[in-house]
């Protein structure tokens, strides 16, 4: 007969000799704590226990499949399988409570430089998706034919290095001393224009940051003059004259962090069941307890706080499944934010928002039990990507405010807050006030 509080007991007496050495019988309290327990959870971290008895690679394996089979998000069983995978090794495993400082010193940075092969000038992005072209005699040069698909990272092998928690690449930023954004530039830029509030900057070679490399990147659709476009008829549409210059819509890539999540939401509730007592109908209470199966796909977030509240609502928009493997060919002529929510603040905010997504499913499919309680603590995240995407961002003011407007630059979708006040009659004129000429 199973019983989990003896199956724990045995668990703890076999953890204890395990770490003292004595391995012949802390397998015994292991294989007697697996046979009596009956709790999912305690024969996981029985298994995984006894995987470090054994040395031998192929049983030792076994061990953790049968712990990762009780428990498919055990964290440590599923890292020791990622070692002996060759996907982790164990010198890059750090304690999460004394991670090493972060070099505070510059670092020379290997900054590619797109040059034209015919006339030796600048390659840019061209915003068709697919290729550089000459700032000069207009060649083009394909980015590739067939884009590969960007990778998602495992979290619990991220997490146990640093690169779960620092920032392992040095890149060449610029920071803005308007309104305090960061951005990553593309390669030899000598001065840079704020994205964010226009203001001019020379570039200082030597100012670097070490970052994440991002895994994907939806690359720029079109071009500044049809962003602007964009503006004049979202402006039109919403009957908004605008009341002074309005600048033309400047493109960037922002930073967002995309998770995947499984596990599920553990619910408890009391169901009435009617019985026949006594010839009789009677209502009867009974308790109940399960797990809902959760599965989220590139859940994104934020990784830049600068435009988090506004992006909210721009980020599904967004289609993800078109994201392609990152090239930093993408970002000649671009200029792309630095994240600065670490990947894992952003998880928790993943694992939040999947359990606020699921909190209504769960109580509309289980409506016939009441005092229903719900817990999160078995969502798990699985793996995790950082990713660039296209932006188009400017303002305009109207009655005194200055209004921002976001433009996806993959589909075209405009963020934008109406302003409040009586509506007047569009004008006409925005055309104009953005200085844009038909093309």
């Amino acid at each position: 007969m199973f019983d989990d509080e003896y199956a724990a007991s045995l668990l703890k007496s076999g953890i204890i000799e395990a770490k003292a050495g004595e391995i012949n019988l802390a397998r015994n309290y292991l294989d007697r704590a697996i046979y009596a327990a009956s709790d999912h959870d305690l024969r996981a971290e029985a298994w995984y226990w006894m995987s470090t008895t054994t040395q031998k690679a192929g049983e030792k394996r076994k061990m953790l499949e049968n712990a990762l089979a009780n428990d498919l998000m055990h964290a440590r069983a599923r890292r020791a399988l990622a070692v002996l995978d060759g996907k982790l090794k164990q010198d890059e495993i750090v304690n999460p409570d004394a991670l090493p400082p972060a070099p505070d010193h510059l670092t020379s940075v290997d900054a590619e430089r797109f040059v034209c092969p015919k006339c030796g000038g600048r390659m840019v992005y061209a915003p068709d998706g697919h290729s550089l072209v000459c700032e000069y005699c207009t060649r083009r040069e394909a980015l590739g034919t067939k884009p590969s698909q960007a990778e998602e990272q495992d979290f619990y092998v991220a997490m146990a290095t640093a690169r779960g928690h620092r920032k392992p690449v040095a890149v060449q930023v610029f920071h803005c001393h308007g309104c305090g954004s960061e951005f990553v530039l593309p390669p030899d830029v000598m001065s840079a224009t704020c994205a964010y509030c226009n203001s001019p900057h020379v570039v200082k070679l030597d100012e670097t940051r070490e970052l994440i490399e991002p895994e994907g990147i939806i690359p720029h659709a079109f071009s500044q003059h049809r962003a602007a476009e964009i503006l004049v008829a979202w402006v039109e549409n919403h009957k908004i004259p605008p009341q002074d210059k309005v600048e033309i819509p400047r493109g960037l890539y922002v930073p967002v962090w995309t998770f995947d999540i499984g596990g599920g939401i553990d619910y408890s509730g009391d169901m009435v069941e009617q019985e026949r007592q006594f010839g009789q109908r009677a209502n009867q209470v009974r308790h109940v307890a399960d797990r809902y199966a959760v599965s989220v796909d590139d859940l994104p977030v934020p990784a830049s706080r600068k435009l988090a509240r506004s992006l909210e609502s721009l980020l599904p928009t967004y289609r993800l499944e078109a994201l392609q493997a990152y090239d930093a060919r993408y970002l000649a002529d671009w200029m792309a934010e630095v994240y600065d929510i670490p990947m894992a603040d952003a998880s928790l905010d993943a694992r939040s928002r999947a359990y606020q997504r699921y909190k209504p499913i769960i109580a509309a499919d289980l409506a016939p039990i009441t005092n229903l309680r719900m817990s999160s603590a078995n969502l798990a995240i699985e793996s995790f990507k950082l990713v660039l995407l296209p932006l188009w961002t400017t303002t305009f003011r109207y009655d005194g405010q200055d209004i921002p407007l976001l433009i996806n630059g993959q589909t075209s979708a405009v963020q934008g807050r109406v302003p409040h006040g009586e509506t007047r009659k569009f004008l006409g004129w925005l055309e104009d006030l953005l200085g844009i000429e038909d093309q």
